[in-house]
């Protein structure tokens, strides 16, 4: 089986990952990875001439960092204030995932309505290798499943839309990665890829829309139901 460096999710194409100097791209995954797992606290001041000389590098970077997460949401900056983490809770997943069950439906219906023999015969290569995983790799199955839906959504014609898409999704994975795949939503994830698959192949745009919704609200549910096992586990 192929590494799974191979499979590392790319944007749509022409979408930027992330719009900045390689310095700042490597501060934004830092920092971002502090915050998700707790090493830089909610509502903790982020002071910029402190984080650069934490990571080694001038403040230019850092404030470009800073940029990116207040557009994904995990800083908020105000005038004379400064930056601070954002909480990473159970509302900030939900408006998350939300958006994503307003917005894929429309992408899927699009899809559905273009797509070629090639697009489908991609479809099921890609979730022949989600399969062939079978969750054992989880950042496996995690770039996998983002080629799959990238397949869907690579094309279409408006790209606001395509990137907040990407963006949103890139959010989800990074704070779904401290949770593991539970039995059911592993099951529901594996069939509802080849229902959507069949749905695809039979031109049944409506019905596709439908199920993309449906998984997509499936996987932030999911994503808060661990929140809150966590949460009542910390309590207790």
């Amino acid at each position: 089986m192929a590494d799974t460096t191979e499979f590392k999710a790319q944007p749509p194409e022409g979408i930027d990952a992330l719009g900045a100097s390689n310095e700042g791209a490597s501060l934004y995954q830092q920092i971002r990875d502090d915050i998700i797992e707790g090493r830089l606290a909610a509502n903790e001041r982020l002071v910029v001439t402190d984080l650069a000389r934490r990571h080694g590098t001038s403040t230019n970077p850092v404030r470009e960092a800073l940029q990116l997460l207040r557009g994904e949401g995990f800083v908020t900056l105000v005038a004379n204030r400064g930056a601070r983490v954002r909480p990473i809770d159970q509302d900030f997943v939900r408006d998350i995932y939300e958006i994503g069950v307003l917005i894929e439906p429309a992408l899927t219906r699009w899809f559905v309505n273009m797509a070629t023999a090639e697009d489908i015969a991609e479809l099921e290569r890609i979730q022949d290798l989600i399969e062939a995983n079978n969750f054992k790799d989880p950042l496996r199955h995690s770039e996998l499943d983002t080629a799959f839906h990238t397949v869907m959504y690579q094309k279409h014609y408006n790209r606001h839309a395509a990137e907040l898409w990407w963006k949103h999704r890139e959010v989800l994975r990074a704070v779904s990665r401290r949770f593991n795949f539970t039995l059911a939503r592993r099951a529901a994830i594996l069939s509802e890829h080849r229902e959507l698959i069949a749905l695809v192949k039979a031109g049944n745009a409506n019905e596709a829309a439908e199920l993309i919704a449906r998984h997509v609200e499936g996987s932030g549910r999911h994503i808060l139901e661990h929140m809150r096992a966590r949460n009542a586990a910390r309590a207790g």
